[in-house]
């Protein structure tokens, strides 16, 4: 238990969610007495109305915002848009209305999409402004990447609290399955196991299997998200990783190691390979607020994959 977290209000947004359900679990197992999570049939944040009554609903002292419009290369193609607009109004609004209702402190988190598409490898905090990002999610990773902006300019104006991380993707038990909104991880896991059971000899996948990606379990995310939370005040983004690089090729071998599946990967190269390499430095995190990964992205694969499997009827019924 952390004594930061001793009669705090604590509002976050997106905490029914994948990543946001482990934060506030995180959040209880460290005393915290007061965990307010608006759901949006309620509190509708892309409204001005719904957040100032959010505010006097909660009277949080701190914000963790998670809550993101958000799917993989299919999703952001079909949603270039919504996926800006959303998150933007959604960000933007959230702290602006959190810095007149005196909130102490404002937890932003982006995302790696962010990052400009040719950034040098492993990405720097400082290199976050040197290029334009990837063009599939460039929407959403600039939209995202506003509020950096914002909170820059608020602490210089009005010294206010307003901390930005940068996560990689992330995955884990409870994460989204669905194939037309997932992400690599558990697209890949659900296609295996259904190729597997159908007795598929071959499984079709995007672009070539060239690029590179870094994964962070779900619950390491969570952890660092608090521990920046309890020990970081600086202005600088900072990322949230693993620091371990795995092409998608090597990832689909991987997962069909841990599924047991034994056909062949076809690859469509019609189809886009997104960011060609995308790995953290994860130093700073270290540094600033003392979080390491502890979850190997095999374990976490297997960790994903039992979750997936034990799941897969009451996913089947909620989301297929």
């Amino acid at each position: 238990m952390s004594s930061f977290w001793k009669d705090k209000r604590v509002v976050v947004t997106g905490g029914a969610g994948f990543l946001g359900s482990y934060v506030v679990e995180k959040l209880r197992g460290r005393g915290c007495p007061n965990i307010f999570v608006p759901r949006s049939q309620k509190y509708d944040l892309r409204d001005r109305d719904a957040i100032i009554r959010l505010y006097g609903d909660a009277n949080p002292q701190v914000v963790i915002h998670l809550a993101a419009v958000v799917g993989g290369i299919g999703a952001n193609r079909a949603n270039p848009g919504r996926f800006f607009y959303d998150n933007a109004i959604m960000g933007i609004q959230l702290m602006e209305y959190s810095r007149q209702f005196g909130v102490e402190k404002f937890v932003q988190v982006g995302t790696v999409c962010a990052y400009p598409k040719f950034a040098p490898v492993p990405f720097k905090e400082s290199d976050l402004w040197n290029g334009y990002p990837e063009e599939t999610n460039a929407p959403y990773g600039l939209a995202k990447k506003m509020m950096l902006v914002q909170a820059q300019a608020y602490r210089q104006q009005y010294d206010f609290n307003a901390i930005y991380l940068l996560p990689v993707n992330l995955y884990g038990p409870g994460d989204n399955f669905d194939l037309h909104t997932s992400h690599v991880i558990p697209a890949l896991i659900r296609k295996l196991i259904e190729a597997k059971g159908e007795g598929r000899d071959e499984v079709v996948l995007w672009g070539d299997g060239s690029p590179t990606r870094e994964f962070l379990y779900v619950e390491d995310a969570a952890e660092g998200i608090l521990l920046a939370t309890e020990r970081y005040n600086g202005a600088e983004p900072i990322n949230l990783g693993s620091g371990e690089e795995i092409s998608i090729r090597e990832l689909a071998q991987m997962i069909a190691q841990e599924v047991g599946y034994t056909g062949r990967f076809m690859w469509d190269t019609t189809q886009p390979n997104g960011q060609p390499r995308r790995c953290l430095d994860v130093t700073s995190a270290k540094e600033f607020f003392g979080f390491q990964a502890s979850h190997p992205l095999r374990a976490g694969i297997r960790n994903t994959v039992g979750w997936f499997l034990s799941h897969r009827g009451d996913l089947r019924q909620v989301n297929f």
